[in-house]
């Protein structure tokens, strides 16, 4: 590092704004999970509220809160925040990207508002992680572009003159989800094509098979290139900073960047397994999630490795609890969606609530937990100030961490026993349950899923509060803390 750029003053406006909206929309997002999942448990629940609060308009909602709310702005929050740093200049410096930061906020929020409005009401194209109509999905298409911008040209302004590879990961994850986006949500608007229906209404490019292999190579790509790729380039950098210690292989960090990059694409043939999509494909699938574990489980193993010979960190410094325990539950995850995707496997597994607690383990004890992990980092160096409370943290990560292991494993044993229930036949060959059956014996798992949710949003609304008096009261800091982050002990 030059003389020239250790006097940078870092810009973090926007990344401040990107952390308010990664607390807001995280609650939300939450919330309504955790209201949805009361209302299978309890199905009396869908009719609280008439038709906006039934599970049919509340899921896509759910799903698109936590996807593009929670996860996206904690993305860009990262970005905002350690883009600067790695590249080494500030976005005071260059009031142009800085303006455009801005506008790449507003937009966001202003698409956030329009999808909670237009999914309330009902208006989705019904596609699984892609339910905006046709006019939304151009801005966000707009908005990604716009963050494209402005990554190119904070690279291209760099001081810095080798890119560490956490820019790697966020670079890749701009690339492949422009390239997914744009074509899984390729339609035709009805009205101006055919004179019939509403003006926002459209239909899929797609047909058919068509449709579905397209859908799920952007579906299953969607928790690639935002719940995996990003969050791995955030802990990369994170973990490092906060522990003190060099990665510990910078050449297993860029052979699992490789990996991922060139496999996971190829893995989401194994969401149709059983279906008219060609068998070479969903062998293909199938194949290739099972080769995915060695880059997922390399990026994991490099990040416990990093922490080699300092584990007695872990004791005091509640942020590198959040990341190291998140790395674990991401090798659980990943070593999980692989057995999933293997054809006799998924005969049992697919259309169960195993899948379901797949997908939370991945979501709630990983990628969280990560973000969560990054702010606790972030808060102190932006606002200046230490955290609030530390007690709050403690307390906050054993009621979330519990909360995700009833969470899952409920939904582990719901869903194995739904698949052993709609298999089960008598010496005749005839099924011996009906569905019905299945729904009847599933509500006690499905109320501990219910509560493991409730506990996870109660330990969120600790660290809201924490982060709110961190930034209104906690002790100033004089100058910016070196390695693991200050914290009260209150």
């Amino acid at each position: 590092m030059d003389s020239q750029s250790k006097l940078v003053e870092y810009d973090y406006s926007v990344a401040k704004l990107f952390t308010y909206s990664t607390l807001v929309l995280g609650f939300i997002g939450m919330l309504i999970g955790v209201i949805l999942a009361f209302q299978l448990a309890y199905p009396e629940l869908n009719y609280l509220i008439g038709e906006y609060g039934t599970f049919g308009r509340l899921r896509p909602l759910h799903t698109s809160a936590i996807i593009f709310g929670f996860t996206f702005s904690g993305i860009f929050a990262s970005w905002y925040y350690m883009g600067q740093r790695l590249l080494k200049i500030s976005l005071a410096e260059h009031p142009f990207i800085l303006r455009l930061a801005h506008i790449h906020f507003y937009l966001y929020v202003l698409i956030i508002i329009l999808a909670v409005i237009s999914l309330l009401m009902g208006i989705t194209t019904s596609k699984e992680y892609a339910e905006l109509e046709w006019p939304l999905d151009l801005l966000v298409v707009v908005s990604w572009l716009l963050w494209g911008v402005i990554m190119s040209a904070m690279v291209g302004v760099r001081r810095e003159k080798s890119l560490y590879v956490s820019l790697w990961y966020y670079i890749a994850t701009f690339l492949t989800v422009s390239m997914l986006y744009v074509f899984n949500n390729a339609s035709v608007p009805t009205y101006f094509i055919s004179g019939l229906g509403d003006w926002y209404h459209s239909v899929s490019m797609y047909s058919g098979t068509n449709d579905a292999m397209i859908q799920w190579w952007y579906g299953h790509n969607a928790v690639a290139f935002v719940f995996t790729v990003p969050i791995v380039g955030i802990i990369y950098y994170f973990l490092p900073k906060e522990s003190m210690q060099p990665l510990f292989s910078y050449k297993l960090s860029l052979l699992s960047f490789w990996g991922l990059i060139f496999i996971y694409v190829w893995a989401g043939g194994h969401h149709v397994l059983y279906s008219t999509a060609p068998d070479w494909m969903q062998t293909l699938g199938s194949v290739m999630s099972i080769i995915l574990i060695m880059p997922s489980w390399g990026s994991a193993i490099n990040m416990f490795l990093t922490m080699k010979g300092e584990w007695q960190q872990i004791q005091e410094n509640i942020a590198l609890k959040f990341m190291l325990f998140a790395s674990t539950f991401y090798m659980l995850s990943t070593i999980e969606g692989p057995l999933q995707a293997i054809k006799s496997v998924n005969a049992l597994a697919h259309f169960t609530d195993w899948i379901v607690g797949h997908v939370h383990d991945g979501t709630l004890g990983w990628v969280a937990f990560i973000i969560i992990a990054a702010i606790i980092h972030m808060t102190p160096r932006m606002f200046k100030r230490e955290i609030y409370s530390r007690s709050l943290l403690e307390t906050q990560f054993w009621i979330q961490t519990i909360g995700v292991v009833l969470y899952f494993s409920s939904l582990w044993i719901a869903g194995i026993t739904q698949g052993m229930m709609w298999r089960a036949t008598d010496e005749y060959g005839i099924l011996l349950y009906s569905f019905i059956d299945t729904v009847n014996i599933l509500h006690p798992y499905y109320v501990i899923r219910a509560i493991g949710g409730s506990l996870y949003l109660i330990g969120f609304t600790l660290f809201i509060y924490n982060i709110y008096k961190t930034i209104t009261c906690g002790k100033v800091l004089e100058k910016e803390p070196v390695g693991a982050t200050p914290m009260q002990r209150g």
